[in-house]
């Protein structure tokens, strides 16, 4: 199978009769992809291009803030699981068999983000992988895949160097090529401890980079427990000397869950003290990052759907709200305001990860909307429901 080619993007003025976060019915009116009025239902004047919401609820789009859009086979026949199970068996199997899968490619690319489109994702920050096998292709395939949407669908990608950053010469000049690009906002890291050996030369190196190139830092951390701490020590202050204000997140960052209460307090209040931001894609059969402390020491948040269908695992769908659910449900939140917390940090509150201050369905925000058939948002994530209508700054990029 080849990849679905992008939908055939309609521009429309106005969705009535939806009910924004589960409120009372209102017509959104939009212009230029910018949501220009918000009014009771019935009241938005007649315009040409309309979409009658039915009382469906409204989200805003769906923000996806870890994908690896790159690395996907779906869309091929059905590539069964091969290699070895550790971080190191897993990265020589993908160097060994992508090539053979058109991984990177256009066609790998386009078929993933028709998928997020579908479950309502409108915003994306993905990890692309950037080495000496690869070089930049990929982030070249990427950057077509998204071209096809002409804006309506927002790409932000992080050069991610998947094989690590000091033990393949080479691979610091590719990051540097990388962060020159207008797609790219930041270069990413691996493991600096268990995969170059080295967690001072890795953070040095990648924090320096982003200094001199303008760009931020997103870098992967698995290490565990007090392993794990001592490397976000070493990126918050990093961060802090170097001026990456807001401008490093912790993607994964188990160690944040597994430290004694006291410790994960002052580490929290520490990143929070230099903008350090986390991702998580709600790992089972781990602990789940605590959301409230996190709320309470002001360190944002956001889900993302990791890798899906590919040489690490079979599994995923590209729903982040899915993602959302599982970290709720392996959380153990059950109460309406933790509930609707995370729906906010898989839309409105998500939103910093691709670099906006404002994301909600207000007036003066991008016109990105999510119509899905239920009572509430509460309702919408314990279900995790079709979705009906996706639109993306302004122009129609699903109808189920």
């Amino acid at each position: 199978m080849s990849a679905l080619p992008p939908p055939a993007m309609l521009d429309i003025t106005c969705l009535r009769h939806v009910r924004p976060w589960g409120g009372d019915p209102v017509d959104i009116a939009m212009d230029a992809g910018i949501i220009t009025a918000v009014t009771p239902a019935g009241s938005a004047p007649i315009g040409v291009r309309e979409f009658d919401g039915r009382g469906l609820l409204a989200l805003p789009g769906i923000v996806n803030a870890h994908a690896h859009v790159d690395k996907s086979w779906w869309g091929l026949p059905w590539q069964s699981y091969g290699g070895e199970g550790t971080t190191e068996g897993r990265i020589r199997h993908e160097r060994a068999e992508r090539e053979a899968l058109g991984i990177p490619s256009l066609e790998r690319s386009a078929h993933v983000l028709r998928e997020f489109v579908r479950h309502g994702t409108t915003a994306i920050r993905t990890h692309v992988d950037v080495d000496t096998g690869v070089g930049l292709r990929g982030i070249e395939a990427v950057e077509e895949a998204a071209a096809a949407y002409e804006g309506a669908l927002d790409v932000r990608i992080v050069a991610f160097p998947q094989d690590g950053v000091l033990r393949r010469p080479g691979v610091l000049d590719s990051l540097r090529d990388a962060a020159t690009r207008p797609s790219v906002d930041a270069i990413g890291g691996l493991d600096p401890a268990t995969i170059d050996r080295d967690p001072v030369g890795q953070i040095d190196a990648i924090t320096a980079l982003a200094a001199d190139t303008g760009v931020g830092v997103d870098i992967h951390l698995h290490d565990p427990a007090e392993l794990g701490a001592f490397q976000v020590e070493l990126l918050v202050d990093r961060a802090s000397r170097l001026g990456l204000r807001d401008r490093v997140n912790i993607a994964h960052g188990f160690a944040v869950a597994q430290l004694a209460p006291s410790h994960r307090r002052d580490l929290l209040a520490a990143m929070a003290e230099v903008g350090v931001t986390m991702t998580t894609v709600a790992p089972l059969r781990l602990p789940q990052l605590p959301l409230a402390e996190l709320d309470a020491a002001g360190v944002r948040f956001a889900f993302g759907t990791d890798g899906i269908r590919d040489l690490w695992s079979p599994y995923g769908t590209g729903d982040t709200l899915g993602i959302a659910w599982q970290y709720a449900r392996a959380a153990g939140l059950v109460r309406d305001e933790d509930l609707l917390r995370v729906v906010r940090l898989a839309t409105t509150a998500g939103a910093w990860a691709v670099g906006r201050d404002q994301h909600d369905l207000v007036e003066g925000a991008r016109a990105d909307v999510v119509l899905v058939d239920a009572e509430n948002p509460m309702d919408a994530l314990v279900r995790v429901p079709e979705r009906a209508l996706v639109v993306g700054g302004g122009r129609v990029l699903h109808v189920a």
